[in-house]
């Protein structure tokens, strides 16, 4: 059996594990340049969005609500029940399909930009860790040294910040799921009154400092399944953060007044810069992996040094194999543009659905087990059972009408109030004379009005003998 090449040894194993199979704890240079400044604005921006959507309210709910035990879900003030799944099931599958276009297209820098793990571990966490442990060959030597009062102050301060800041996130997720106020009763009460919600502050808040504070880059390494899935999705076209080896290769370290072209030498110099400042600690060179995310750390490293050298930017940079293999511009290729073409298409259903989505709900069934009964007067009568969703901050007196019949409709309770966001189960009778009836049944139509203004219209069916 043939020994594998030696550049491609790093696909046996993650860049964080060694050969022994213990972690190989990370520690990326400080980050800096254009796109480092780009992604700390959009992280600005996403933060205050993220902790200050559960505290925004829009006639009178909160700007997102995710409230599972309620089964009620808010999204930018409109209130969605679970008899809105379905819209939350084609959402779903919208999201889907726009994360796998996206991924073709632009590669994994969802993750690098927007995911919530990489911006609070980098535009958070890491910055902490700078700003109290300085930059990565100062982090190494704080923790080569001993226990002494330096090192206990930084390492004890930092990680009470860590916990502090987890603290504050798992208060903001539980915002999200119960909602700000109830979150509010919960930190002013005593422990005692709120016990679960205690429980699942204490046990969201270990879990927040875990994965910021242990498991930081493996989560995106090894328990993350985006990126495994970049195996299936990325072609040759997608655009991706690489590494022009073309114009890099033959890699040698620089030299003042040489001339690298005329020694066969390429525009790398090998200064491991792209490594050092890399926050999973993969070699870009290598070609796309796995643990990269495109967080574009190594493009604002390389360029700094291309600067420096005195050659143009762009050996690292965002490109497709294609671009630098042929030298091709970007195009649409065919599979691009069916995945745009659905993606439109679920668009406008998706927009559709919404639109015609109503603050109001209702269904009207047969009463089970119910047979229809012969009244005094001839008439005939059925038993149904009626439930009414209020999805807004609205009250109303409800009132039901039979449409083009001579029946009339007998409420179990003389008057019907829905009050606001209230869902609400109720029996009511119908009577129809005999004469409406054809081969023992009739499709009828009831208008279920509220405060006398028609609010939806529903088709039931009466049944009756068949001579």
């Amino acid at each position: 059996m043939k020994e594998l090449d030696e550049e491609e040894t790093f696909r046996d194993h993650i860049s964080t594990v060694d050969e022994s199979g213990k972690r190989v704890w990370v520690y990326p240079k400080k980050p800096k340049g254009w796109f480092h400044n780009k992604r700390v604005l959009l992280s600005i921006f996403l933060l205050a969005f993220l902790f200050g959507a559960p505290h925004i309210y829009i006639n009178g709910e909160p700007l997102i609500l995710f409230n599972i035990i309620e089964r009620k879900f808010v999204f930018f003030g409109q209130v969605f029940w679970p008899q809105d799944l379905y819209i939350f099931a084609f959402t779903m599958i919208i999201a889907i399909v726009f994360v796998i276009l996206f991924t073709v297209v632009f590669g994994r820098i969802f993750c690098g930009w927007i995911c919530p793990q990489t911006i609070f571990m980098e535009m958070v966490f890491r910055k902490i860790e700078y700003w109290i442990e300085g930059d990565w060959t100062h982090q190494k030597k704080l923790n080569k040294q001993p226990w002494n009062k330096e090192k206990i102050l930084k390492k004890v301060s930092k990680q009470i910040i860590f916990f502090l800041i987890s603290f504050l996130i798992a208060n903001t997720f539980l915002a999200y799921i119960i909602g700000s106020e109830e979150l509010w009763a919960i930190q002013t009460s005593s422990p005692a009154e709120h016990i679960v919600g205690f429980i699942a502050m204490i046990v969201f808040t270990f879990l927040f400092y875990g994965v910021f504070s242990v498991m930081r880059e493996q989560v995106c390494t090894t328990i993350c399944p985006y990126g495994r899935l970049q195996g299936v999705l990325l072609d040759k076209d997608s655009i991706v953060v690489a590494y022009d080896h073309k114009r890099g290769e033959k890699r040698a370290k620089f030299k003042k007044n040489e001339d690298r072209e005329e020694l066969g030498k390429g525009d790398c110099i090998d200064c491991y810069q792209c490594v050092n400042v890399c926050p999973t600690g993969i070699d870009i060179r290598n070609g796309t992996q796995l643990e990269c995310v495109n967080c574009t750390a190594c493009i604002d490293a390389c360029d700094h040094i291309m600067d420096s050298i005195g050659k143009p930017k762009g050996l690292v940079r965002y490109a497709s194999e294609n671009n630098i293999e042929g030298e091709k511009k970007f195009k649409w290729t065919p599979r691009m543009k069916a995945y745009t073409t659905l993606l439109v298409i679920l668009l406008g259903v998706w927009v559709y659905l919404i639109a015609s989505r109503t603050n109001f709900d209702a269904t009207i069934l047969k009463q089970r087990g119910s047979t229809y009964q012969v009244l005094e007067d001839g008439r005939l009568s059925n038993i149904y059972e009626i439930n009414l969703l209020n999805k807004s901050k609205n009250e109303y007196k409800i009132t039901l009408e039979i449409e083009d019949s001579e029946g009339e409709i007998d409420l179990a309770k003389k008057s019907l109030i829905l009050g606001p966001e209230e869902q609400l189960e109720e029996r009511f009778v119908i009577k129809l004379p005999r004469k409406e009836l054809k081969n023992g049944q009739r499709r009828i139509y009831v208008n279920i009005k509220g405060d006398g203004k028609t609010m939806i219209r529903k088709e039931t069916s009466f049944i009756g003998p068949l001579l």
